[in-house]
């Protein structure tokens, strides 16, 4: 794993310019933990790399940057609840409870555009992302895509899924 990473670090560079491998290594080695996510990550087809660091914590971003959604982790409803209400044409799973049994957490809002200012992502997909309480509240839930060289945030139904509609997660180190 430790080589796929370091080979996906060296092809993307634009996805983290201030970073060196040497510093990446020495914090993945430090915590196997997260080594095991990364594995994950890349199981379900995410291409987890770095995207640089949190503003507030200082570590590492892991996110998952495969050009689309990760392929297996489509045809998913956004969360448990959603997916016990859906008795008609169930979806296979929840977006929520697949990230929890990875070990990532949904993409906020936030993450997802400094992710797409990185580079091109979702042109055929689109990922359900973290969604504000109130929205769930009231069934709904939020997802995002890029077309035209925009990126655009959507709301759906939180029972809602398609077969190109995943998610991306991420951790920090």
């Amino acid at each position: 794993m430790l080589g796929i990473l370091k080979n996906r670090f060296q092809g993307h560079m634009n996805l983290h310019p201030e970073l060196q491998w040497a510093d990446v290594e020495n914090r993945l080695r430090e915590k196997p933990d997260v080594m095991e996510v990364l594995r994950k990550m890349e199981k379900s087809g995410g291409e987890p790399d770095t995207i640089g660091f949190d503003k507030e914590t200082g570590k590492l971003i892991f996110c998952d940057c495969a050009k689309e959604s990760p392929s297996g982790r489509r045809s998913l409803c956004y969360d448990d609840e959603a997916f016990q209400k859906r008795t008609k044409n169930p979806p296979i799973g929840s977006a929520e409870k697949k990230a929890q049994e990875i070990g990532v957490l949904l993409l906020t809002e936030e993450l997802y555009y400094r992710l797409q200012a990185l580079g091109d992502f979702d042109l055929k997909t689109s990922s359900w992302i973290s969604t504000p309480a109130e929205i769930r509240k009231q069934g709904g839930a939020l997802f995002c895509e890029k077309r035209y060289g925009t990126v655009f945030t959507f709301h759906n139904g939180a029972d809602s899924y398609y077969s190109v509609r995943g998610f991306r997660g991420y951790t920090l180190l």
